[in-house]
């Protein structure tokens, strides 16, 4: 393709403006290495995408070395319990005071990207909206990206090396061609956003014969619910008060509050996929946060390795830009895919625990009977209690 327009070489051209790539080129800019960033989407869209933001002590302490907390600190709470509801009662964990004894901080995702874009610009980096990647060339010794604005305007952005943060659909991946292992765990959740205050202000997890569901506080007002639905389930076809019926059956148990209700206003649904890149990294170009792995979200996980890879990316590179030593940058996918198999093992985990085996599954009595002994160990068992705390805030 050729360029219309060309731009100053940069150390590290970024692609992706999520977690993941503005806390990559945040580090960066804030050891004087310079970097570009490059978002398809708007940055309105960006700064307004709604996401979930349980964040991990490790991700949270990573921000504030790098001075990026300031946000998550001043509008961030902790939250340090979650609630198993089903057939057999109620298990209530205080996962603070097991485990390595460490909460959860809640701050929506769409402040902290917020955050961080307010931040890379006033470290001097370069931010560019509305420009997408089309090719990568990354097989000489500098990286050539070449993308389009928002008019067609052809655009080439040339750096030492290319960060892919832009997802597991983004130009990167395919670029890098690695080998991907993707599985579809056969879960379909229908996620909603009620405008109604949380019953709790516990993260809620009901395991019901139907279906699970999900309670996650997000405000005094605003309450996120997951519902396990059959996977061609219309969003829109479902009336509120039918939702609201299944949530109470799924959810409640003798003793527990009732749900407040209110008016549903997002619907969407999520199919439960995981996808693994291996290797993450090849020569100049390097994958990042759903980039290199697209996990599951029945364990909050995704922000948070992205979060971690970013700043194990950006050591990386600083050697390599500062240093002339690429040799951490050729550790940086056997060093990180390790963390990435953990997390997926425990979001496997949780999915096992928290949905019922199919009913046409040939094994589905001898599951559900695993499903319910892990349910109980949960209630009895401090060991298990530690192993579900540990994994829960970690990575």
């Amino acid at each position: 393709m050729r360029s219309n327009e060309s731009y100053p070489t940069s150390a590290v051209v970024v692609l992706g403006a999520g977690p993941a790539g503005l806390t990559l080129a945040n580090i960066l800019q804030s050891h004087g290495v310079d970097s570009v960033v490059l978002e398809r989407r708007s940055e309105t869209q960006v700064r307004n995408s709604a996401r979930a933001g349980y964040l991990a002590p490790d991700s949270v302490a990573i921000l504030r070395e790098h001075g990026l907390a300031d946000g998550l600190d001043t509008h961030g709470h902790e939250h340090d319990r979650c609630e198993f509801r089903s057939a057999a009662g109620r298990i209530e964990l205080h996962y603070s005071r097991l485990g390595s004894g460490r909460p959860h901080t809640v701050y929506p995702q769409q402040h902290l990207v917020s955050d961080l874009i307010t931040q890379y610009r006033a470290r001097g980096g370069t931010l560019r909206f509305d420009t997408t990647v089309e090719h990568i060339d990354h097989t000489g010794e500098h990286i050539h990206v070449h993308a389009r604005d928002h008019t067609a305007r052809a655009l080439r952005f040339t750096g030492s090396y290319a960060a892919g943060c832009d997802g597991s659909r983004g130009v990167s991946r395919t670029a890098l061609a690695g080998t991907v292992t993707t599985t579809d765990h056969g879960v379909t959740w229908l996620a909603l956003l009620a405008q109604a205050p949380p019953a709790s202000a516990s993260v809620i997890y009901g395991v019901h014969a139907d279906g699970f569901a999900g309670h996650m506080p997000r405000t005094a007002e605003i309450t996120r619910y997951y519902l396990q639905c059959d996977p061609d389930t219309d969003p829109d076809a479902l009336a509120e008060d039918q939702i609201w019926t299944h949530l109470r059956t799924r959810l409640q148990t003798p003793g527990s509050p009732p749900l407040p209700t209110g008016p549903i206003i997002e619907r969407a649904l999520v199919r439960l996929r995981s996808e693994i890149v291996d290797p993450i990294g090849s020569g100049r170009l390097f994958l990042v946060g759903d980039a290199a792995t697209s996990i599951s979200p029945s364990a909050a996980k995704g922000a948070n390795l992205a979060i971690v890879g970013a700043q194990l990316l950006a050591r990386a590179l600083l050697h390599a830009v500062r240093e002339g030593d690429d040799s951490a940058l050729r550790r940086y996918s056997q060093e990180h895919l390790p963390r990435i198999h953990r997390a997926h093992e425990f979001s496997q985990w949780m999915i096992e625990l928290l949905h019922p085996p199919a009913a046409t599954h040939p094994d589905a009595p001898y599951l559900g009977t695993m499903q319910r002994a892990r349910l109980h160990n949960l209630a009895t068992s401090r060991v298990h209690q530690d192993f579900f705390a540990q994994n829960y805030v970690g990575i």
